[in-house]
């Protein structure tokens, strides 16, 4: 009697263990609780541009065109259920394709989306990135393991608008004396994160490290966004003197 007992008790024992077992998914370790963002800044505009030594931005897509390869990198590493955003900013791309493209470029960034199967998130303004940054997923749960820039910048700031509204110059911006408002605890450890922008190796890296906790690599003078289709192609440095530092 008592040994069909505890032989009852047993198995009731072992049951919910095997159940929980058998309930939870089988999901690739390395995209747990990660996302993977990619964030793209605005071009400029020939009306404020035609008259420079070196004009900016003759095609709308440079920065859409160097970040979508990396978008196509990031789902080839983590594979389809990775977790991966692309963060652009909105205003100029509309500004740009109202008054010198002539057509809805924002049309052209879904279709990237699409065949990436990533989540396209538009910002407005400074404040909309840092939310998302902080609170655009479920922070506690969920780490940012990669962070990438492709825009405007210079040694102080990410300039997501430069050129874009007003000449030679930025109404929308991330500096680094703002980078205290970005949660520290957002991260993942060791996360990757880059500046592919111009100069921000100069100063904003330093900055950004002693904000965050983490390291942001950036270059020393000017990147080159006069890119290729080749496969693996990136942003390179604008002269022989550049490099990047984190």
């Amino acid at each position: 009697m008592n040994r069909a007992f505890f032989s009852v008790l047993f198995l009731l024992t072992l049951a919910p263990t095997s159940l929980l077992k058998a309930q939870v998914p089988k999901v690739r370790q390395e995209t747990i609780n990660k996302e993977y963002i990619v964030v793209i800044g605005g071009p400029s505009l020939i009306e404020w541009e035609k008259l420079k030594k070196v004009p900016h931005d003759h095609w709308w897509a440079n920065f859409v065109h160097a970040s979508r390869i990396r978008l196509e990198e990031l789902r080839a590493q983590y594979g389809p259920n990775a977790m991966i955003t692309w963060l652009v900013y909105k205003p100029s791309y509309v500004r740009r394709g109202t008054r010198q493209e002539k057509r809805d470029l924002l049309a052209d960034l879904k279709t990237i989306q699409e065949k990436f199967h990533v989540n396209l998130v538009f910002f407005n303004t400074q404040k909309e990135f840092i939310d998302y940054l902080n609170a655009g997923k479920p922070r506690a749960s969920v780490k940012i393991a990669d962070l990438e820039y492709f825009g405007h910048s210079n040694k102080c700031c990410f300039m997501f608008d430069y050129s874009n509204e007003i000449d030679s110059g930025s109404k929308v911006w991330l500096h680094e004396t703002e980078l205290g408002q970005i949660n520290r605890s957002d991260f993942a450890p060791h996360a990757f994160i880059k500046s592919w922008g111009c100069h921000t190796g100069e100063s904003m890296s330093a900055l950004w490290r002693r904000a965050t906790g983490q390291r942001m690599i950036g270059a020393i003078g000017t990147t080159d966004y006069s890119g290729s289709d080749a496969p693996g192609w990136h942003p390179g440095l604008g002269s022989n003197n550049g490099r990047w530092v984190r």
